[in-house]
């Protein structure tokens, strides 16, 4: 399948990716907190005494960043317990202190993970909220030269900029969650719909044979085993193509199933939308035929299709001419839709319909497809133009 598989931007290849990003991030905001550290080691050479725990709880503070993925709630409890202790020392002996940039910056790092992250939300405001408090002592308890009413301003506004940035973060990531999530239920939707259809193709079948199999008891009792051995291969693959199914399934949906199960259906989309935009050149490999193919397999190579269609229609308009070609190879039905056209055509197609980013049709698809054993490819080609391959094992 090589020769024939597109060389696109794998998941792999953006796992690697989203990795380094992070990583780059991760070693920003540590010289970001080890600069302010070094601004409270000059801070406490300064004032002296109780001051220096300030630079220590900094320390804490950077390893609880450091490791905020595995023990989130342990390090922004850790650093609470630790800057009020500080602050409260420094109020009740009544030595001279200033808030801790590093163990603020921290803090607010810490903040905002949890606004973002820790279930439920009632949970995770409250939290939040423990942070202001322990803030505002800060401000309050290491009033340095009557100045705790402007540490306390300073520190409220950068807990207001965490917590709005940390609100935000967790309603993009809900907003997202939820879209897939739909986009999921409505392909198991679609999947009910087709198993009504499916189970009918198989039962019929074997109802058929069974009958054929008592006609020919009576004249012929010696052809009785072969009818007998083809009912149990025709319940062999029912089995098979419910079970493909049912794995997926969640839900349940009376609605009528779009059409989409046969080879004629692939040719008479391909034509619609060349009535009405790019011309579809459609190839189909010999040895392809309605009963190559399993009814489930069929229906999904139709959704995969109508669906690249539709974001090339949507966002390469462009484009002048798709192809789309169903092969055999190695064992596996592929299926590629390829939109191509000018130079210029090529790098305007819109990146909209990728996976990283929107494109939710190509989630479902992906679902669709990886709940039939296969595998589903999008991205760009060396040459500029959108590419969609979709592989389902024939065995």
């Amino acid at each position: 399948m090589s020769d024939f598989r597109p060389r696109l931007l794998r998941v792999g290849e953006t796992k690697r990716i989203v990795y380094w990003i992070r990583r780059l991030s991760e070693i920003a905001m540590l010289g970001w907190l080890s600069v302010m550290l070094l601004m409270d080691l000059a801070v406490a050479a300064n004032i002296g005494g109780p001051q220096w725990l300030v630079p220590g709880v900094g320390v804490a503070g950077m390893v609880a960043v450091v490791l905020r993925r595995r023990h989130r709630l342990d390090g922004f409890g850790l650093m609470l317990v630790l800057s009020f202790g500080v602050s409260l020392a420094l109020g009740l002996t009544g030595e001279r202190g200033a808030p801790g940039s590093a163990e603020t910056g921290a803090l607010l790092v810490l903040t905002i993970g949890v606004l973002r992250h820790v279930e439920p939300v009632r949970r995770a405001a409250l939290l939040s909220v423990g942070s202001l408090a322990v803030l505002m002592a800060e401000g309050v308890g290491r009033d340095y030269d009557d100045a705790g009413l402007f540490f306390s301003f300073v520190l409220f506004a950068g807990w207001s900029m965490a917590a709005g940035i940390g609100g935000y973060l967790r309603f993009l990531q809900e907003r997202r969650a939820e879209a897939v999530h739909s986009v999921r239920r409505a392909e198991r939707l679609e999947l009910a719909r087709e198993l009504h259809d499916l189970v009918a193709h198989h039962i019929t079948g074997i109802v058929v044979q069974a009958q054929a199999a008592r006609t020919v008891a009576e004249m012929k009792p010696e052809a009785v085993v072969p009818a007998l051995d083809a009912i149990a291969s025709a319940g062999g693959e029912a089995l098979t193509s419910m079970r493909r199914l049912v794995t997926v399934l969640r839900a349940e949906d009376r609605a009528g199933r779009t059409p989409g199960t046969s080879l004629a259906d692939l040719r008479h989309l391909t034509e619609r939308f060349s009535a009405s935009g790019p011309h579809v050149s459609l190839e189909i490999a010999q040895g392809i035929d309605n009963g190559t193919l399993p009814p489930e397999v069929m229906t999904t190579l139709h959704r995969v299709l109508q669906e690249s269609l539709t974001n090339v229609r949507k966002h390469a308009p462009a484009t002048a001419c798709v192809e789309v070609a169903l092969r055999l190879s190695d064992g596996f039905a592929v299926l590629r839709v390829r939109n191509f056209g000018s130079v210029a055509d090529a790098r305007g197609a819109d990146p909209r319909v990728s996976r990283l980013g929107g494109g939710f049709g190509l989630v479902g698809m992906a679902e669709r497809v990886e709940a039939l054993g296969g595998r589903l490819y999008a991205g760009r080609t060396p040459e500029g133009a959108w590419e969609v391959v979709a592989e389902f094992p024939l065995s």
